[in-house]
């Protein structure tokens, strides 16, 4: 694709440039860098902990050390399954240090889906929280995990509170004693009998595979998406070019998306280390604790969710809180409602923009420009070097602005593949196109709007209806805090619009109150013929409300009332 086809590149501002000159360098290298120029600049705060980069590369060169010793070779997967703490960012930079390919597990994960994924990575070698240690202890003989290191929150928090947070555990029955048994390691321990000498990352090319980073999931079981050095590299210098105000070492980065998931690791950590910035960790969202972090430690950039936002928005004390350190916020992972962002924009003083990724592009491939023109209710434009296209569901044929369909994007982010399946890998990947599945249109300025999944299209006595747009409307009502619309299944219009509500604190709404609001804003056949209020809805760990498991509820309760 020529420049000039590319229309977005018109309102990129003189401070980004439409390419590139990558690093071709492992990403370790960005540890070593922020390190040698910025050596007792902190790292890391985590709940009272302060770590300085010389610290952090020095502990990764020992648990580097300390794999190798256990005979890790090169390209052999290591997982990490860690709540966002230093042991997080430790070990993820061990792993590539000692050459591994890092598969990065949901400390949440039940035996079915850790067992999954040990398996489809053949990991040989986990890094874990002793709390989920009894998990991974169960499923161990049905893999082949050789290796277990296992490692507690107290090992890295300060004196007083690494005491009596073992203190507490114990009290609250929550302490799990880690046995001695071969192949069963203490992360300490091992660190401690390791130099802390520098680690060379065994490195060919950017084509050599960093991370095997597992998708949602949501029909079958996970893939791993091969995510090679160069591009999280790429992605990284994509994000230092679009956030160009942020100052190497000099700035403070919150991370409260967890690092498990591509969007923290890359946006957060990656990014953070790219500019020798600090990083709060947060190891579960809360909102207190969130609050506080950003009074008292002024972050200038939190990169997160619209649920994560939209709790911050209806604590009942936030006007007792300073947010006026927060500079600019990227909302990714579902869609940001406009009324979310000028809720959020008017309380911190920030700049609040939504972006767009997938696991498979690791991740950001569009985003709204921030300290220059918007258009809410878009994912912005495509990120230097990223090509972009609307392609018609049916024949494949490009689309003019305006016309909708699936988006495609092509640029070095994108993966080299799913782990071990070709097949699906040919199905995504079209001559170096990333078909993602979404539906989607571009306008005549090159920005593109997200309509909705193609998975999650209903459709109702032959009309297309797209979820988000129905869900945008519910947002505006000022007693509705969130919202998740379906569609269910129908015996007259085949499929119905279903409403998932959840209300603001003290509110109270009628479904014949919220059909009268609905009937005003949209036309009749996408209004929510069915509605449910709830306490919650069900989410992934980085706030994306999970369809799919609405649906299977509503499933099984029509299963039941048949049966």
């Amino acid at each position: 694709m020529a420049d000039t086809e590319k229309v977005w590149l018109k309102h990129y501002p003189p401070q980004v440039p439409h390419h590139l000159n990558y690093p071709d360098v492992p990403l370790t290298q960005f540890l070593v860098d922020a390190a040698r120029d910025y050596p007792e600049r902190d790292a890391i705060f985590f709940l009272g902990k302060r770590m300085t980069y010389r610290q952090v590369l020095e502990d990764s060169y020992r648990l580097a050390h300390a794999l190798k010793s256990l005979g890790i070779s090169r390209g052999e997967r290591i997982g990490i399954m860690l709540p966002n703490s230093p042991q997080a960012v430790i070990a993820y930079y061990a792993a590539l240090f000692a050459g591994g390919i890092v598969v990065q597990f949901n400390p949440l994960y039940m035996k079915r889906e850790l067992e999954h994924q040990l398996n489809d990575a053949e990991v040989e070698t986990l890094i874990c929280l002793d709390m989920v240690y009894p998990r991974v202890s169960e499923v161990k003989a049905q893999t082949k995990l050789k290796h277990t290191i296992v490692t507690s929150i107290s090992d890295y928090l300060p004196f007083p509170k690494n005491w009596l947070f073992q203190l507490k555990s114990r009290f609250d029955n929550t302490h799990v004693e880690i046995p001695e048994a071969p192949g069963v390691f203490k992360l300490k321990k091992i660190m401690s009998q390791a130099p802390s000498s520098p680690v060379e990352t065994p490195y060919d090319s950017g084509d050599d595979v960093a991370l095997l980073q597992y998708t949602g999931g949501t029909t079958g079981l996970a893939k791993g998406a091969m995510l090679t050095h160069r591009n999280l590299v790429v992605n990284c210098c994509q994000a230092e070019a679009w956030m160009y105000q942020a100052q190497r070492g000099a700035d403070t980065i919150l991370g409260a998306l967890p690092f498990f998931h591509v969007y923290g690791m890359t946006v957060v950590m990656n990014f953070a280390v790219r500019l020798a910035a600090t990083m709060i960790l947060v190891p579960k969202f809360d909102r207190d604790l969130i609050l506080k972090l950003i009074t008292e430690h002024r972050p200038s950039y939190f990169p997160g969710a619209p649920t994560m936002y939209v709790g911050l928005i209806n604590h009942p004390d936030i006007k007792k809180y300073d947010l006026s350190s927060i500079n600019a916020c990227l909302s990714g992972s579902a869609p940001l409602p406009i009324e979310v962002q000028e809720q959020f924009e008017a309380l911190t003083g920030g700049l609040l923009i939504e972006g767009y990724g997938m696991t498979e592009s690791s991740p950001v491939t569009h985003a709204n420009l921030i300290w220059e023109r918007t258009k809410s209710g878009t994912i912005g434009l495509p990120w230097p070097d990223t090509e972009a296209r609307i392609v018609d569901l049916e024949t494949g044929e490009v689309l003019p602005p305006g016309q909708a369909g699936e988006l495609q994007v092509k640029g070095p982010q994108v993966m080299k593949g799913y782990w071990k399946r070709p097949e699906e890998t040919a199905k995504v990947l079209v001559d170096g196109w990333l078909c993602t599945g979404d539906i989607a249109k571009m306008d005549e300025d090159g920005y593109f709007y997200i309509i909705d999944r193609k998975k999650d299209m209903i459709i109702a006595g032959g009309f297309n209806i797209y979820p988000r747009e129905v869900e945008e409307v519910l947002f505006e009502h000022p007693a509705i805090q969130e919202a998740a619309v379906v569609g269910v299944p129908d015996p007259y219009r085949g499929e119905t619009v279903k409403a998932y509500i959840v209300l603001k604190e003290g509110m109270q709404l009628s479904e014949k109150e919220l059909e009268k609001f609905c009937r005003e804003r949209l036309a009749s056949y996408k209004i929510p013929r069915l509605v449910e209020f709830r306490k919650e809805l069900p989410k992934s760990t980085i706030g994306k409300v999970l369809r799919r498991v609405l649906l299977d509820e509503e499933m099984q309760k029509n299963k039941n009332e048949g049966a």
